[in-house]
């Protein structure tokens, strides 16, 4: 919302004249000013001047405030606001909203998410265009979630103890989690590394002069050999395989593993369609929320921090974009609502990360120190 705050004087309006014969005056007699309405700063004499005292220097105006008055009355319907929260924000309707909003999601569950992702929230009537902000129109707010820092799994050691457990078990939990992160966010794994190392391959072959100082991450090695079988069929394939041998297979061991796998996939098909308004643009797609890789510093972790090195150079996507009018509350509840699934999803997924780390701490005795690459969560 514009916020403008600028000096300005207040014109003092004189009244017109009465006209009146006027007496003759001594040449001795002083005139006074006529004060009528106006307060001095010492009696009356030949050079008063007007108090400042009570003249206002300054004011603020907020562009299109009724629109996030219609928001704030919406989510306090939704029992999402209380006059105790309005007084607590300040009375400031931009606050209150993601207040709100941020009371929805639950103190615990945005705890999860700040530990492994770096999420930003905000309520705005303005959408990007070529770097700049240009007003949404027609009468609508957009909720946004954008991700300046990804997370990380290291998921070669769950793979490892899955395929332990039984043959194409590992391969199969690895398939699932990547089609269901496929459907809700951007994700930076195998795949990604493959096709870098590909372009850098590319680019080494038109300069022949210089291609022997190119070093190639070798990908392919990083991949293990029980997902490296199932990429023969290709990725198609390699899903449906995987689903089948999850039906088949119920470990105990890794029940909760299994579990929340389960939970994630079910809340990836809740997915809505990605809303475009005219003069939407963006450089570049949403950052990757999630970094997955096999092992410590492996070749997808190189590949992901040269390419991290350019990423933030543009304007990307949002993680999540909702666009919707404060006044129908039909669709501030569908925002509401797809803000609430994203999230739960996320928080699916952060547990499960959480969860494989915990465990590798106990069983594998490998460090989980991942440097301070570029874009990752501390």
């Amino acid at each position: 919302m514009q916020r403008i705050d600028r000096s300005r004087t207040d014109r003092i309006r004189r009244h017109p004249p009465a006209h009146h014969a006027r007496e003759p005056e001594a040449c001795t007699a002083v005139r006074t000013i006529a004060t009528s309405g106006v307060a001095t700063l010492a009696p009356s004499f030949a050079q008063a001047l007007p108090s400042l005292a009570d003249v206002s220097t300054a004011y603020t105006h907020e562009a299109r405030a009724e629109l996030l008055y219609d928001l704030c009355a919406a989510l306090s319907k939704q029992g999402l606001g209380t006059p105790e929260t309005w007084e607590t924000c300040k009375e400031n309707c931009l606050v209150f909203a993601e207040h709100a909003i941020m009371r929805g999601i639950g103190e615990d569950r945005w705890n999860v998410l700040k530990r492994n992702a770096e999420y930003h929230l905000s309520v705005s009537d303005v959408a990007d265009q070529d770097g700049y902000d240009v007003p949404l129109g027609n009468g609508k707010l957009a909720v946004t979630i954008e991700c300046s820092g990804c997370g990380y799994l290291k998921i070669g050691p769950a793979i490892d103890a899955l395929e332990e457990e039984a043959d194409g078990l590992g391969a199969a939990f690895y398939w699932i989690l990547t089609y269901a992160l496929y459907r809700v966010m951007r994700v930076y794994n195998h795949s990604d590394a493959l096709e870098y190392e590909e372009r850098l391959r590319e680019s080494a072959e038109h300069e022949e002069d210089r291609g022997d100082q190119y070093e190639f991450p070798e990908v392919e090695k990083a991949i293990p050999e029980c997902i490296r079988k199932t990429l023969e069929s290709g990725y198609r394939e390699a899903y449906r395989s995987a689903r089948g041998i999850l039906r088949h297979h119920r470990s105990e061991r890794y029940k909760t593993w299994l579990e929340r796998l389960y939970r994630i996939e079910r809340l990836s098909r809740l997915r809505s369609k990605r809303e475009y308004l005219d003069g939407d643009y963006y450089d570049g797609p949403p950052l990757p929320s999630l970094l997955i890789a096999f092992k410590e510093h492996d070749a997808v972790t190189a590949c992901f921090d040269e390419e991290g090195q350019y990423m933030l150079e543009g304007s990307a996507e949002p993680a999540l974009m909702v666009h919707f009018t404060p006044s129908k509350p039909e669709e501030v509840l569908v925002a509401i609502q797809r803000v609430e699934r994203f999230l739960a999803f996320n928080y699916e997924l952060f547990q499960l990360v959480e969860e494989l780390q915990e465990w590798e701490k106990r069983h594998a005795g490998t460090s989980v120190d991942r440097g301070e690459p570029s874009l990752r969560a501390a």
